[in-house]
């Protein structure tokens, strides 16, 4: 199977093109690597907020960035998003500003609501919940008649899912405009892939219900980027849906609250970091380009901490939440359940005897 789905790749781990069939502007090189950048930025200060007991338990995806940026890149204004729980760097990249990334990270409401225009859903806790729910508005849109996609992330333990086979079904039968986008990382939080299923490939489970698929170097931004397109445009023409598997690594944890070392070979780890790393290998081919050096990216950090900074700030500073949105929010009419949870925790706080 691995042989009938190849890995496909436009730049190696060294920089070197791969495949020269593809049109590289200068100014798309450059917004690839300062998306990235600004991503990893994002995800090294969220996990030391954790740490500082200023967030809660936080899902890291540094190794991840090509994956989640170029395929975000790929969307088009008024196309859907349906992220995991560990896909801020697409969110981020498709329209979420940082501040609201943190706040949800700060465990409020307001860090799921999308900018006005933007069809970003909620981070998707349960796993593989978010497929089905892409490919109906995947359908919704094709039965508007609009030229809308929805593009659905979810990582390898998610094919073991029901939800996984139930929204590609759906989405074959009725040609669903959709891209399911996999990030193979090769583990399900402390579960290796082999382990999970006999499955050589992700790629190949498209097979059963007659969707294209395709591997993908998940380390390669501009193979990525590229392939996601192809697969939008597919879309877009009426032609159904198509399953990407983005084969990449994680350096760190499945969250803050997992010890890898536990299960994982860090010094494995160490290796990918420095032959597979999207941002080096793409820094390593922008030098030989003369896009790139030591000062230019200082400076580009310069302008991702500060934006970061200024986005903690704003998360710190919020007004503090309304406790009565826990209880009025569940039903359109208040049930005696709640009203009664919501007077016990009203008197609780208010120091009184329940």
């Amino acid at each position: 199977m691995e042989n009938k789905f190849p890995i496909r790749q436009v730049m190696d781990g060294e920089g070197n093109l791969t495949d020269s069939s593809y049109h590289l502007t200068e100014e798309l090189i450059k917004e690839m690597y300062t998306k990235m950048l600004r991503a990893r930025t994002l995800d090294k200060k969220s996990v030391n907020l954790q740490r500082q007991g200023r967030i809660g338990t936080y899902a890291p995806f540094e190794g991840q960035e090509a994956a989640q940026v170029g395929s975000a890149s790929a969307l088009g204004e008024g196309d859907w998003m349906f992220p995991t729980y560990r896909d801020h760097a697409a969110t981020l990249t498709f329209g979420h500003s940082v501040s609201t990334i943190m706040l949800y990270w700060k465990g409020r409401v307001e860090g799921c609501v999308p900018p006005d225009g933007k069809n970003i859903f909620p981070p998707a806790v349960p796993i593989a919940t978010q497929l089905p729910h892409a490919t109906g508005a995947a359908l919704a849109e094709k039965r508007k008649g609009t030229d809308r996609v929805a593009i659905a992330y979810f990582g390898d333990g998610a094919t073991s899912e029901g939800d996984f086979h139930e929204g590609l079904n759906f989405a074959s039968v009725f040609k669903a405009p959709v891209v399911f986008f996999n990030q193979n990382n090769g583990y399900a939080i402390s579960v290796p892939i082999e382990k999970q299923m006999n499955s050589k490939t992700i790629a190949q489970k498209g097979l059963a219900y007659d969707m294209n698929s395709v591997r993908v170097d998940g380390n390669d931004v501009f193979a990525v980027y590229f392939e996601t397109q192809k697969a939008i445009e597919k879309a877009r023409r009426g032609e159904g849906p198509t399953l990407i598997e983005a084969v990449t690594w994680r350096y760190g944890a499945h969250t803050t609250a997992d010890d890898p070392t536990k299960y994982r070979d860090q010094e494995l780890s160490l290796e990918k970091r420095n032959q597979i790393d999207p941002l080096l290998r793409l820094e390593r081919y922008m030098e030989k380009q003369g896009m790139w050096d030591a000062a230019w990216k200082e400076q580009m950090l310069k302008q991702c901490d500060e934006e970061i900074e200024k986005a903690v700030g704003e998360m710190e500073n919020y007004p503090e939440p309304d406790v009565n949105d826990i209880f009025d929010h569940v039903f359109k009419e208040p049930v005696w359940p709640l009203e009664r949870q919501k007077e016990a925790y009203l008197s609780q706080k208010r120091g009184e005897t329940v």
